[in-house]
C-alpha cells in the first residue's frame, strides 16, 4: 500500500509540475534559466534579427502589487511586419493572434517554462491555407530564437 501511495504522489507531482505544458496550439519548452533571464535571452534574440519589440509585461509583478500572490511570469510581444502581415492579408482576423507573444513562468516545483503560440496554429484557427511558406518560416524561426532563450540551443 506504501508504494502504491508513493506511486501516486509522483504521479500527481509530475502533473502538477508540468501544469499548463499541454494547452492546444501553445509550444512549450522547458528552460534552464529564471523567468527573467529567459525573457532577456529571448529578447537579445529577436532584437539582434531586427525583430520588433511591442512590449515586456511583467504578469507576476504587476498581480503582486495589487495583492495577489503570483510566481514570476513574464510575457513578451513582438513582431516581424514583413511575415506577419502576409497572414493579414489572408485573413484580418489573424491580427488577434499577432503580432506573436511569448510567455516565460515558474511553476509550483520553482521549474521555468517558455511557451508561444505555434504559428500553424494560428493559420488553422483563421483558415489561412495560402500561405504555408510563412508558416514554415515563422516556425522555424520562433523554434531557433525560444531555443536560445531556454538554452536548448
Amino acid at each position: 500500500m506504501k508504494h502504491l501511495i508513493i506511486a501516486l504522489l509522483a504521479v500527481l507531482a509530475l502533473n502538477t509540475a508540468q501544469a499548463g505544458t499541454d494547452v492546444d496550439g501553445l509550444i512549450v519548452k522547458p528552460s534552464k534559466y529564471s523567468v527573467n533571464e529567459t525573457i532577456d535571452r529571448l529578447e537579445a534574440a529577436l532584437q539582434k534579427k531586427g525583430i520588433t519589440i511591442v512590449v515586456r509585461w511583467n504578469h507576476s509583478k504587476k498581480a503582486n502589487a495589487v495583492g495577489i500572490p503570483l510566481r514570476p511570469t513574464e510575457l513578451l510581444i513582438f513582431g516581424n511586419p514583413k511575415l506577419g502581415s502576409k497572414f493579414f492579408t489572408s485573413e484580418q482576423t489573424s491580427g488577434i493572434d499577432l503580432p506573436m507573444k511569448a510567455l516565460a513562468w515558474e511553476d509550483a516545483s520553482g521549474k521555468v517554462w517558455l511557451g508561444y503560440n505555434d504559428p500553424q496554429y494560428i493559420a488553422n484557427r483563421h483558415h489561412i491555407t495560402n500561405r504555408p511558406e510563412v508558416v514554415k518560416k515563422m516556425t522555424g524561426a520562433l523554434n531557433k530564437m525560444t531555443n536560445i532563450a531556454t538554452g536548448a540551443e
